[in-house]
């Protein structure tokens, strides 16, 4: 179990060592951690926040743990030296097109969210989204325009294949789970989403088992905080889900709770907190570590089909949430280190 750990940025260091600690302790065989430089701490000790030595890491890996990216201090560089441009290059790179991103209330902590505690009770789903594709990718630049004015622009773009495959991993997802996928577009206004509405339409005949319908993306936001309990998997393109993504979060109280999986065609991927590097609270030690931890529990789950240890890591986090064990983004007073304590105890 060949694991590469880049903690990168931010608080990224101190929710990697609580996750390690974890991991740890589950006496997994042959486990072997070879920890690499990413984003701006790549950038200030190498040049670039992706150095080859780190990619090659990641193409020799079984899966990759990642912390956040994100620097302040690397603000003012050219768009391909940014940290952020360390995990668009990693997912390129490896062909990790497909994010899988659940959110589920846990028990005890409907107060937390900003929905209705009644409304936020009912949040169990799972939002696919596409990696590798839209404006993330596209050809971008600033140009002159016949005004004599500067003009930025980012294309939006899918090719059916592109929309294809994300379609079978969630119309998969959803066999797994509810049977039920809405697939989340703006086919009104934009071509592509009308192709990508027409693909996922194609694709659905090969599941007459799962319920598909189709929202466009301003009104699943909406109906995310008005009804969230009629959402099971979400499938969508790479500019919304990112958006939806993090609004899910707060629907179930913090985004210091949910993890990710970024995951190609083979059981290599990459597991990563979706909240960032959160500078503002690095180095103080009230970082939440429960999306890392989280996070490896997918890696267990997806990438080793270890299961059972997994769903140990799952109900020991659910577990420590229950007996009130609360960082500071749930109102609570506990640190990362007595976090990671509690859910240690947990598990062992």
């Amino acid at each position: 179990m060949h694991i590469a750990i880049l903690a990168g940025d931010g608080i990224g260091p101190e929710i990697m060592d609580q996750t390690i600690r974890v991991l740890e302790a589950l006496n997994l065989p042959d486990l072997k951690l070879s920890p690499a430089l990413v984003g701006g701490a790549a950038y200030h000790a190498l040049g670039h926040p992706l150095p080859d030595g780190t990619l090659s890491l990641c193409k020799e890996a079984d899966a990759i743990l990642f912390g956040a990216v994100g620097d302040p201090s690397c603000d003012s560089l050219e768009r391909h030296l940014r940290p952020e441009q360390a995990i668009l290059g990693l997912r390129s790179a490896l062909g990790l097109f497909a994010n899988l991103r659940p959110a589920k209330m846990f028990d005890g902590l409907s107060d937390m969210s900003a929905l209705r505690p009644e409304v936020a009770a009912e949040i169990d789903l799972l939002i696919v989204r596409e990696l590798n594709g839209d404006v993330y990718f596209g050809e971008k630049g600033v140009r002159t325009n016949n005004k004599g004015l500067r003009e930025g622009y980012d294309i939006m773009s899918y090719d059916e294949d592109e929309v294809r495959r994300i379609a079978h991993v969630a119309f998969k997802a959803a066999q797994r789970r509810g049977s039920k996928l809405c697939s989340v577009d703006k086919a009104n206004v934009l071509e592509t989403s009308q192709l990508w509405r027409d693909i996922i339409i194609e694709v659905s005949a090969q599941y007459p088992d799962v319920t598909l319908d189709h929202m466009y993306v301003d009104n699943a936001a909406m109906q995310l905080v008005r009804s969230p309990g009629q959402f099971d998997v979400v499938v969508t393109g790479n500019l919304f889900g990112d958006i939806l993504s993090d609004q899910a979060s707060m629907c179930v109280g913090s985004i210091g709770l949910l993890a990710s999986a970024s995951l190609g065609e083979g059981t290599r991927g990459l597991y990563e907190p979706i909240h960032g590097s959160a500078p503002d609270i690095a180095g103080k030690g009230s970082a939440n570590p429960c999306a890392m931890i989280l996070s490896a529990a997918m890696m267990l789950r997806h990438s080793f089909g270890l299961k059972s240890q997994a769903l140990k890591v799952e109900q020991a986090v659910a577990a420590i949430l229950d007996d009130n064990i609360l960082g500071a983004d749930l109102g609570g007073q506990h640190s990362c280190q007595q976090i990671g304590d509690a859910i240690l105890a947990k598990i062992v």
